[in-house]
């Protein structure tokens, strides 16, 4: 019987995460296709679409989430096929945009059975223009003909270097049960001819206004034409202007408000261009690194040193694997880590659905975020794990990193560079994760140069705990079941020192385990008891005097149990939390008194 989520056992079929999908860049007008589409599964080498279908999926959960209704792995040598009609309002000024969330791995897409597009990456939106599919023969406008969209997914899994995170076939330990296919909100909007395809919202490094960058699509803006841009606090406008589309524009606020975790304030912007209106937000702060009046390097927001104390967060749930279950579930995570005292979460090898980072804009909680590694096999150095802070090898050696296609090489770049253009504008986004633990690893000091080319308003941690290149802002760690204290070495660093992982502390509660295997970091606990005891203990003896002694973040694992992992403060079903909240709010107290000496 499958493990739910109390979300996912309140599931409605019929109104599956209802709410628009990309909350800085909203419109009105817009028609969301999550629900039941037809399915079929065929070989792999089968292009043509099926003539028949296997049965119903529910979209956007992948075959093999329970919440899908279909529960069967695709194997890399098959297709996975979707189908759904839908209709467009009657309108008929404009164009109609087919919005994906996700899709892992590739897919290509007909409506109305001719071809509409294609698209690589199992972790990044697209945009399909379908207006000129929609038109009858005779050329007439689609009013409300009913129109087919056909899918077709490839999802080759482990078993080349595309990037699939922590997915794995044959499944175990850190690995988790591979999914495939839509994972995220399709959905429909119909634009003007000339439509705003992005704002870029910048906060000057002064903290006291934005730089703004609006770009249109469609039938070019005409001469002279201005995007009109409104900014709101506390729904109050403050400030206004019009400007060029295209090009950077600086924009001052009055009596400017900062935001942080513990004040996530927000601006609310209406942007206009000619005939299209969206709405935005945006945060004021900045990230960066400094020292403190002790001499040592810190993390700073908003140019004063403040501890990052998080928790590593995979983002799996288990019925609705890479999908979170509804809108309120991804919140509950978030909310229930600031319940807890923590100021971070580190989203592991996963890019969310942009609701999740909005989630942890408007209740203030800082992200690093990783990005999605790929390689063959394993995607790391065969050799053991090297001691705290020891074991870094060259990462231009490919092979051993299972980086020898220099075709995935490049795709990893690029979806680097997609990630970045993706959730530039988020506030919350304080740090960069490109590789971790040596996954898929190489040339990280040229991709940590191309980052800070990308995006200079963020730190980087180039290498999360292995396989240390010596570039990016931080010396970053991971220590498991030793001892961890700050060496001397490490205080010589001019980058700041983060413990990026450690903790893991594994605790079974029996109802709410995923299957009966345990795995963990150390000897498997027994009671909750023991686990605040362990993790009391743990931050007193040996996390407070390292802050003390210049350590600037740090990371525990982790937020949830995920399958054989059963080390999270919450388990997998997110029905138990495993520690008396205010025993961790306590030690999380001390560490920020440890840390401002």
């Amino acid at each position: 019987m499958a493990l739910l989520t109390p979300w996912g056992e309140a599931l409605d079929p019929q109104n599956v995460l209802p709410e628009y999908p990309r909350p800085q860049l909203v419109r009105g007008n817009w028609q969301n296709l999550n629900g039941h589409w037809d399915f079929a599964i065929t070989s792999a080498g089968q292009t043509d679409r099926p003539t028949s279908w296997d049965g119903r999926i529910l979209v956007p959960f992948s075959p093999e989430a329970p919440l899908s209704g279909v529960e069967r792995q695709l194997q890399p040598d098959q297709a996975l096929w979707y189908r759904r009609t839908f209709t467009v309002p009657e309108e008929t000024d404009g164009r109609v945009l087919l919005h994906f969330g996700a899709v892992d791995q590739s897919c290509t897409v007909q409506v109305n059975g001719r071809p509409a597009g294609e698209h690589d990456g199992g972790y990044l939106p697209f945009t399909l223009d379908i207006t000129s599919l929609l038109d009858t023969d005779s050329g007439s406008a689609a009013r409300s003909v009913e129109h087919e969209i056909v899918v077709r997914v490839l999802d080759a899994s482990d078993t080349t270097g595309a990037s699939r995170g922590k997915q794995k076939l044959e499944r175990g330990g850190i690995w988790y049960t591979a999914q495939s296919g839509i994972w995220q909100t399709v959905w429909l909007e119909r634009v003007p001819e000339t439509w705003i395809r992005d704002v870029v919202l910048t906060p000057l490094d002064s903290l006291d206004g934005v730089e703004i960058t609006v770009s249109a699509d469609g039938v070019a803006a005409g001469p002279g034409q201005r995007a009109e841009v409104a900014v709101f606090a506390d729904g109050a406008e403050v400030a206004a202007a019009a400007f060029t589309p295209g090009e950077p524009f600086r924009l001052s606020l009055p009596d400017p408000r900062q935001w942080s975790p513990e004040d996530p304030f927000l601006y609310d912007v209406r942007v206009r261009l000619g005939a299209d209106e969206v709405r935005s937000y945006f945060g004021l702060r900045t990230f960066g690194t400094g020292t403190d009046s002790a001499g040592h390097r810190r993390l700073l927001l908003n140019g004063e040193p403040y501890l990052h104390a998080g928790l590593l967060d995979q983002g799996y749930w288990p019925d609705g694997l890479y999908t979170p279950p509804s809108d309120e579930a991804m919140a509950f995570d978030i909310q229930t880590a600031k319940d807890l005292g923590f100021t971070m979460l580190r989203k592991h090898i996963k890019i969310e659905p942009l609701r999740w980072y909005h989630h942890c804009d408007r209740l203030g909680m800082l992200v690093w975020q990783d990005m999605v590694n790929g390689g063959m096999g394993e995607g790391r150095s065969p050799e053991p794990v090297p001691l705290p802070g020891r074991g870094s090898r060259s990462d231009r050696r490919y092979a051993k990193f299972g980086r020898s296609d220099a075709a995935g090489r490049e795709a990893f770049r690029r979806e680097v560079r997609q990630t970045v253009d993706l959730l530039r504008s988020v506030p919350s986004i304080a740090l960069w994760v490109p590789f971790n633990e040596g996954w898929g690893q190489f040339d990280a000091a040229d991709v940590a140069a191309e980052l800070r080319e990308l995006d200079a308003t963020r730190t980087i941690d180039h290498a999360s705990g292995w396989h240390d290149q010596g570039v990016g802002d931080a010396k970053s760690l991971h220590v498991y079941a030793v001892p961890f204290r700050i060496r001397r070495r490490w205080q010589r660093d001019p980058r700041a020192i983060v413990l990026s992982e450690y903790g893991g502390f594994s605790l079974p509660l029996e109802g709410h385990t995923w299957n009966s295997k345990v795995f963990g970091y150390g000897k498997t606990l027994h009671s909750r008891a023991e686990l605040e005891k362990a993790y009391t203990a743990l931050h007193r003896t040996q996390i407070e005097p390292a802050l003390r002694e210049g350590l600037a973040a740090t990371v525990y694992t982790q937020l949830t149990d995920v399958e054989d992992e059963v080390n999270g403060l919450l388990t997998y079903d997110r029905r138990v939390l495993k520690v008396d909240p205010a025993v961790v709010r306590a030690v999380n107290a001390e560490l920020a008194r440890a840390f401002r000496g």
